[in-house]
């Protein structure tokens, strides 16, 4: 089964701001599925957004 993780969640493992996460989805950077008002981010994305963000920063 697959494991989804809220903006919160996600902003709390990079050390970064909510609204941080919310304007990477809105984006595009980040994928994410919306549910209602909320995003919800597979945690596959979250993975492999890290390692183009780390290509990225070299």
């Amino acid at each position: 089964m697959e494991e989804y993780l809220t903006t919160q969640e996600i902003a709390s493992l990079l050390k970064v701001n909510e609204i941080t996460v919310r304007r990477w989805i809105l984006r595009g950077w980040l994928p994410a599925i919306r549910f209602g008002k909320v995003f919800r981010i597979k945690k596959e994305n979250l993975e492999k957004y890290g390692k183009f963000n780390k290509k990225k920063r070299k």
